[in-house]
């Protein structure tokens, strides 16, 4: 078995031959997640665990069909999954493929396919992809980089803050979900915790709570924290939605979060005491929120107060003034 460096760079190097396809390097990560997706989801239902994905539109009928056939194939793929629940449907829905050329697409399944990925532990799947996460993000042209926040940044982040297994951690501009593997890693971390067959539980579908509003970041997130053992195939912890446009409904110990750099928004956030009568610009009411603007990253910083729970800054006596 290859180890996870040889395996990033050998999928990145069939990144270049698509670009000459027009496939850029963020096109490729996402072309990547559905078929790494697919191909996990056939080794695992050949270790006994029951596959979500319907008969005919798996990764077993990826590798029998022909060039002639598979991009037909691989459309109706798309479709039938986009519509199927769970994990399944968030990573698929509005799926679309971007390999045009039949051979190369699948030559990709075949690469794909000379890997045993169960075989490979948790923390070097989510490794791999990770490099390729890392590798996109170098790609300034593509603009990648503004979903991922360099990782060491991130990590001192996560040591400062010190998050503990009984925490719930919120995220309102998750990308492609940088602090949630670190609090992971932090948080499993041998020695630091006593954790508990319940305290595993919660770690791995419990803590964590996302909000991203680019779809197909969201996607390159499900799969990123599924790689790591975050989340099950029912419930996965990422809202795909503008997280500032509405009144949380839950409330969190402990926020973790790289906001959008980028002072000025097309939408204005109002708070209770002001009006917009006359104005024509787009704007949305936050009863919560403490000042009328359209500064995108003070808006993220009033919402991120807003979330937190009584015993964080933003407690009860900020709160029950804009309830």
């Amino acid at each position: 078995m290859s180890d996870a460096s040889t395996i990033v760079q050998r999928l990145w190097n069939y990144c270049n031959i698509l670009k000459d396809d027009g496939v850029s390097y963020s096109e490729y990560v996402e072309q990547l997640t559905y078929l790494l997706f697919l191909k996990m989801e056939d080794e695992n239902s050949n270790s006994s665990k029951i596959s979500t994905l319907p008969d005919g539109f798996d990764w077993k009928s990826l590798t029998k069909i022909g060039v002639a056939s598979i991009e037909n194939h691989y459309d109706r793929l798309f479709t039938m999954l986009g519509d199927a629940k769970g994990l399944v449907g968030q990573i698929f829905r509005k799926a679309q493929n971007k390999i045009q050329d039949p051979a190369k697409l699948k030559r990709l399944i075949t690469l794909i396919d000379g890997e045993t990925w169960s075989s490979l532990d948790i923390d070097v799947k989510g490794e791999i992809y990770e490099g390729l996460l890392q590798k996109n993000a170098e790609d300034t042209k593509s603009g990648a980089g503004q979903y991922f926040t360099p990782r060491p940044l991130i990590k001192a982040i996560v040591e400062v803050m010190k998050p503990t297994p009984d925490m719930e951690i919120a995220d309102p501009a998750c990308g492609t979900g940088g602090f949630f593997l670190s609090a992971h890693k932090y948080l499993i971390s041998e020695g630091r915790f006593k954790l508990t067959a319940k305290r595993q539980t919660r770690i791995r579908n419990g803590i964590f709570h996302g909000w991203e509003i680019v779809e197909n970041t969201a996607r390159l997130c499900l799969m990123n924290l599924h790689l790591h053992g975050i989340g099950t195939d029912d419930s996965m912890p990422i809202t795909v939605a503008d997280a500032l446009l509405t009144k949380p409904e839950k409330f969190f110990d402990m926020v973790l979060s790289n906001p959008p750099f980028g002072k000025k928004s097309s939408i204005t956030m109002v708070t209770g005491d002001d009006s917009m009568r006359g104005d024509q610009t787009l704007h949305y009411r936050r009863n919560d929120f403490y000042a009328t603007t359209s500064n995108k990253q003070l808006n993220f910083l009033q919402h991120i107060v807003s979330i937190l729970k009584t015993e964080g800054w933003g407690g009860p006596r900020f709160r029950t003034s804009r309830s």
